[in-house]
C-alpha cells in the first residue's frame, strides 16, 4: 500500500557514518529528519569487521556495531527511519520530491550520503571471506596483517599506494596485476618497484580465493599460458577501484567522474538545498571518520540553509 505523501524539513538518503551523522545533528536542531536508508542500510563498514581507527573506541569496535550504536542515537533525537530504496527524485523545483516504491516525501532540503561501493572481482571465496582477510582498504585493515604474506590486486595509482602503505606492516606484499605493465602513474610505479618488500606476478588473474573462515591464499591463472598456481597469503586486498552510488543521481546533479561535485569545500550541490557527503563525494580519503565529519557539516550546512526559509504550512 502506497503511504500518503509526506513533507519534511531534511530527508537524508543513505544510512552510512555520513548519513548517520547527518540525522544526529539535523535531530538535536529539531529538524526531524528522515532518513531513507536503504534496504541493505549501514553503509561498507556492514561489511567490515574490526574497526580500531574510529576516534573514541580504545579497544576498537566491530563495524557492524558502530553502525547500529550510530542508528540508535540518530534515533534517540527523533530520527524517523525508512528502510526503503529510493527509486526516483526530482531536484528541478523546492520543495523537493523524492519517492521510493511504497512512499513519496517532499522536503525542503536533501541530504545525498548514498556512499561509494568497491568493485570486486567476483570470484569464488572473496565475497565469504570479505572482512575476514579480503579486503578494500589498507589505510582499514593492514594494521591487522603484521608479519604475513599480502596479495593486492591491481594495476592502478590505488592498488600501488595500498602495496606501498602494506610494506608497513607486512612481511611481504605481492600485486597481482592482469598485465605485464602497470596502469599506475610512473612516480607510483617507481616507488613500489623500489620497495624491497613488493613483488610482482604478472598477466595473471585470481580465480578463487581459498580459506577456512579466514583467507588462507589465492588461486590464479595466467592468462597468457592458461598455467594456474596458488599464492599462500594472509589477507587478499582488492584495488581495482571505487564506483559513487549515483546513478539515481544523473542528470539531476553535476557529477564529476561519477561522483557529486560540491561547491568552496562544502557541502553544497549544483541545486541549492541539495547537500551531499561521505563517500559519494570523497574519492580520496574515503574513511568513516572522514564521512561522519562530512555528514556534520551538511547537517549544518541544511540548517542554516533553512534559516533563511520563511517557516510555513507548506516547508514546515
Amino acid at each position: 500500500m502506497t503511504m500518503p505523501e509526506q513533507k519534511r524539513r531534511v530527508t537524508v538518503i543513505g544510512s552510512g557514518p555520513a548519513g548517520l551523522t547527518a540525522a544526529v545533528y539535523s535531530a538535536r536542531a529539531n529538524l526531524e529528519p528522515l532518513v531513507i536508508e536503504g534496504i541493505q542500510a549501514g553503509g561498507q563498514l556492514m561489511l567490515t569487521t574490526e574497526v580500531e581507527n574510529y576516534p573514541g573506541f580504545i579497544d576498537g569496535i566491530m563495524g557492524p556495531e558502530l553502525m547500529e550504536n550510530m542508528r540508535a542515537q540518530a534515533a534517540r533525537f527523533g530520527t524517523e527511519f525508512r528502510t526503503e530504496n529510493v527509486t526516483e527524485v526530482d531536484f528541478t523545483r523546492a520543495p523537493f520530491t523524492i519517492k521510493t516504491a511504497d512512499s513519496t516525501v517532499v522536503s525542503d532540503t536533501v541530504i545525498i550520503s548514498t556512499g561509494a561501493s568497491a568493485l570486486m572481482l567476483g570470484v569464488p571465496g572473496e565475497k565469504e571471506l570479505l572482512g575476514h582477510g579480503v579486503s578494500t582498504c589498507a589505510t582499514c585493515d593492514g594494521f591487522f596483517f603484521r608479519n604475513q604474506e599480502i596479495l593486492v590486486i591491481g594495476g592502478g595509482d590505488s592498488a600501488m599506494e595500498e602495496a606501498n602503505f602494506l610494506t608497513r606492516f607486512a612481511s611481504k606484499v605481492t600485486v597481482v596485476h592482469r598485465r605485464d605493465t602497470l596502469r599506475a602513474s610512473k612516480i607510483m610505479q617507481d616507488r613500489a618497484k623500489a620497495n624491497p618488500k613488493i613483488e610482482f606476478v604478472w598477466d595473471s588473474a585470481v580465480t578463487e580465493v581459498f580459506g577456512n573462515g579466514k583467507v588462507a591464499g589465492a588461486r590464479l591463472k595466467n592468462l597468457k599460458t592458461g598455467a594456474e598456481s596458488e599464492l599462500a597469503a594472509g589477507g587478499v586486498f582488492v584495488a581495482i577501484g571505487h564506483v559513487p552510488n549515483t546513478p539515481l543521481f544523473e542528470g539531476k546533479l553535476e557529477l564529476a567522474g561519477g561522483y557529486i561535485t560540491t561547491q568552496d569545500g562544502g557541502t553544497q550541490t549544483s541545486v541549492p538545498g541539495v547537500f551531499a557527503a561521505g563517500d559519494v563525494v570523497d574519492f580520496r580519503y574515503r574513511q568513516a571518520v572522514t564521512a561522519a565529519g562530512m555528514g556534520c557539516m551538511a547537517a549544518l550546512d541544511a540548517e542554516r540553509y533553512l534559516e533563511g526559509m520563511p517557516v510555513t504550512p507548506q516547508n514546515w
